[in-house]
C-alpha cells in the first residue's frame, strides 16, 4: 500500500483513539506505523516525520501510563515503539542500543541533555538538511563516542554503501575500528534486534576494514590514519560519509604554520579526494588555531546554510559547567581549576572552542600590566571612563572604568560589558557614574550612541548630578583599528589591569580585617577575554573591549573633537 493509503488508516485509528488511550488500541497504532514504513522505503522526510509524530503520541502515553501504573505492559510498549523508531531516528537508536546496559554504564542517557543538540545536528546530517558538519567540544565529553555510534548507524541503514573514517595516525583509526566492532557484535548492545538482517560478512581487523554486504568491493567501513593508504584501497560512496576525528594531533603542531598548511593539503588531497558525488562529512577537532582544517573550512563556508559547525565550550555564559552529567561528567569546580592550572591559549582551544593565534595578537594577556585590587594611596588624580555604545547583534557595551594617577598609570578597576539592551545597560552605566564620582564621560556616537548619551544626560539631570558628557563619532572599521593600533603602546604602558581573581584572592590571604580589594566581575573577565585575543592581522568577531579601551585613552589625552551644541540650561 502506498503511503496516502497508510496516512488514511492512521488517521483513522487515531480518531477511534479513547482518552485516555488503551493499550490495545495504541498498539495497533504502532503496527499500522510499522507497516507504513514497511511499505514506503522510500518515504519522503515529512512522511517520516508524519509517521514518528504518532509514535512519539504513543511513546508520551507509554510513559504516562507506567509511571502511575507501573504496568509492565506499557513499559514493553514504550521500548517497542523506541525500537521501531530506531532505524530513522537517532536519538531513539541511542537509547535502544544501551536498552540492556546498567543505568552507570550508559553512555547516552547520563548525557543526553547536553549531547542532544549534537545528535539533531548529526540528525540533520542524515537527512541531508545539511552537507558537512563540524563538531568542537572539550576532551572527553563524548564526542567521538557519539560519532562512532552514529557511523554503526549509518551502516546498520546501509549496509552496501561505503564510509571511511580517519584521524592524525594509525593509533586513532585502531580505536575507532575497536568500537565500532563493539557497536555491532557485542551483546551488551542491541544492533542486531534494531538491524535484523546485518552481519559483518567480512572484515580485515589488520586493514581495519568491516564488510557488512559481502558483494561490495569496497568496506562498509574503513578507518585508516592521514599517513595510511587511501589511493586505490578506500571509497566513500554517495551515500556514504567521510568522518575525520582530531587531523591536528597537538598544540605543538597546531603552532607550526607549516605543518597545518601540510595538512589540510593533506586533507584535501588524500580524504576529500576518496569522496563520491553526494558523500557527506562529519569532522570533529579541538579547535587549535583559527587556520587548521576545521578553522579554515568554517571561514570558507561560513555563510552556507549547508555547513554547519557546532561548537559547546567547557562553561556557559554564567560559568558554569555544561557538562555536569548526571555520572560521568565534569563539574564546574573542575573546570574553572582547570582554568587555572593551564596555559590560557591551551584553555581557550581545547576546553572552550575559541581558537588561538599567537601572531597578531595586539594585546596578549602577558604583556599587560596588573595589580591586585590594592590602589595606590597617594597621587590620585581623578576617576575616568568611555564608553562604546552596543544596541545588540551580538556586541557588547563596554565601559572601562579607571584612577588615573599622577604619573599617568591608569588602574583599571571595573569595566561594564554587558549584551544587555538600553533598558539593561542604561540603569548600569548611570549607577557607575555616579558610584564613582566620574565627571566626564564621552560616548562613542555611532549607531544610536548620541541618543544613548542624552538619555544618559537626561537621567543624570533628573538626580541632580553634574557630569559633563559628549559623544563623537567612531571612524570607520579601517580608521577604527588604526586607532586601536596606534593606541596600543600607550594603553600596555599606561594600563594596569585587575589580576585574574585566583591570584588576588591568594594575595588577600593575610590581609588585616577591613582591607579592600577590587576583584574582577564576570564581565570584568569576558572583556578581558575579548581584549586579550584581539588581533591586528585577520578577523575579530568583536572590537569592543580594546575600542573602548582605545576611547578611553584618546580622552585621556584630550583627543576627542567632540560637537558642541547650545542646549537649554538644565540647573
Amino acid at each position: 500500500m502506498d503511503f496516502q493509503g497508510h496516512r488514511a488508516i492512521i488517521n483513522g485509528l487515531k480518531r477511534q483513539l479513547e482518552s485516555p488511550p488503551s493499550y490495545e488500541s495504541l498498539s495497533y497504532l504502532l503496527a499500522e506505523l510499522r507497516y507504513t514504513m514497511e511499505d514506503n522505503t522510500d518515504i519522503t522526510l515529512d512522511g517520516r516525520d508524519f509517521v514518528m509524530a504518532y509514535s512519539g503520541y504513543i511513546k508520551k502515553w507509554a510513559v504516562n501510563k507506567y509511571s502511575s501504573t507501573r504496568d509492565r505492559q506499557w513499559d514493553k510498549l514504550y521500548w517497542d515503539t523506541i525500537r521501531f523508531e530506531a532505524p530513522y531516528i537517532f536519538d531513539s537508536f541511542l537509547i535502544y542500543m544501551e536498552r540492556k546496559r546498567r543505568e552507570k554504564k550508559k553512555f547516552y542517557i547520563p548525557r543526553r541533555k547536553t549531547l542532544k543538540i549534537v545528535v539533531d545536528d548529526l540528525q540533520d546530517l542524515e537527512d541531508r538538511k545539511i552537507d558537512f558538519l563540524g563538531i568542537s567540544l572539550p576532551p572527553r565529553v563524548g564526542k567521538s563516542t557519539l560519532c562512532i555510534f552514529f557511523m554503526a548507524w549509518v551502516m546498520g541503514k546501509r549496509p552496501a554503501g561505503h564510509n571511511a573514517m580517519s584521524g592524525h595516525s594509525g593509533i586513532l583509526a585502531d580505536r575507532f575500528y575497536r568500537d565500532a566492532s563493539k557497536l555491532i557484535e557485542s551483546e551488551e548492545y542491541t544492533f542486531r534486534e534494531i538491524f535484523s538482517q546485518v552481519r559483518i560478512a567480512n572484515r580485515s581487523a589488520e586493514k581495519n576494514e568491516m564488510y557488512l554486504d559481502a558483494v561490495e568491493s569496497f568496506a562498509t567501513l574503513t578507518c585508516r590514519g592521514i599517513d595510511g593508504t587511501w589511493t586505490g584501497a578506500v571509497d566513500i560512496s554517495d551515500d556514504g560519509y567521510l568522518y575525520v576525528d582530531d587531523l591536528i594531533r597537538d598544540r605543538q603542531e597546531s603552532l607550526s604554520p607549516t605543518r597545518l598548511e601540510n595538512r589540510y593539503q593533506d586533507y584535501l588531497n588524500i580524504l576529500v579526494d576518496r569522496k563520491n558525488d553526494g558523500s557527506r562529512e562529519l569532522m570533529v577537532g579541538t579547535r587549535w588555531n583559527v587556520m587548521d582544517p576545521l578553522g579554515r573550512l568554517e571561514k570558507e563556508h561560513k555563510h552556507d546554510p549547508r555547513y554547519r559547525f557546532r561548537k559547546i565550550p567547557a562553561l556557559d555564559e554564567n560559568d558554569e559547567s555544561n557538562f555536569q552529567y548526571e555520572y560521568g561528567g565534569f563539574s564546574t569546580k573542575y573546570y574553572r581549576d582547570m582554568r587555572e592550572k593551564l596555559d590560557p591559549n591551551e584553555w581557550w582551544a581545547k576546553f572552550m572552542q575559541k581558537p588561538f593565534v599567537r601572531e597578531g595578537l595586539l594585546f596578549p594577556e602577558n604583556d599587560l600590566r596588573y595589580f591586585y585590587g590594592l590602589l595606590p594611596e597617594g597621587g590620585f588624580v581623578r576617576t575616568v571612563t568611555a564608553c562604546d555604545v552596543a544596541w545588540g547583534g551580538g556586541d557588547s557595551l563596554s565601559m572601562p572604568i579607571g584612577a588615573e594617577y599622577e604619573n599617568g598609570d591608569v588602574y583599571v578597576f571595573d569595566w561594564v560589558f554587558n549584551k544587555g539592551a538600553k533598558e539593561v545597560t542604561l540603569p548600569i552605566v548611570q549607577g557607575k557614574i555616579v558610584g564613582n564620582k566620574i565627571q566626564q564621560i564621552n560616548f562613542e556616537a555611532n549607531n544610536g550612541g548620541e541618543m544613548y548619551a542624552k538619555y544618559i544626560s537626561d537621567d543624570l539631570a533628573r538626580q541632580g548630578y553634574r557630569c559633563s558628557i559628549t559623544s563623537t563619532k567612531a571612524p570607520n572599521k579601517m580608521a577604527k583599528m588604526t586607532k586601536i593600533i596606534q593606541y596600543s603602546g600607550d594603553i600596555k604602558r599606561r594600563f594596569v589591569f585587575l589580576a585574574p581573581n585566583s591570584l588576588i584572592d591568594e594575595a588577600a590571604k593575610h590581609d588585616p580585617p577591613g582591607v579592600h580589594r577590587y576583584r574582577r566581575s564576570q564581565e570584568y573577565d569576558a572583556a578581558m577575554d575579548e581584549t586579550t585575543t584581539f588581533v591586528q592581522l585577520g578577523h575579530n568577531d568583536h572590537d569592543d573591549g580594546a575600542d573602548s579601551l582605545s576611547q578611553l585613552e584618546r580622552a585621556i589625552e584630550g583627543g576627542f573633537k567632540a560637537e558642541v551644541k547650545v542646549m537649554p540650561r538644565l540647573f
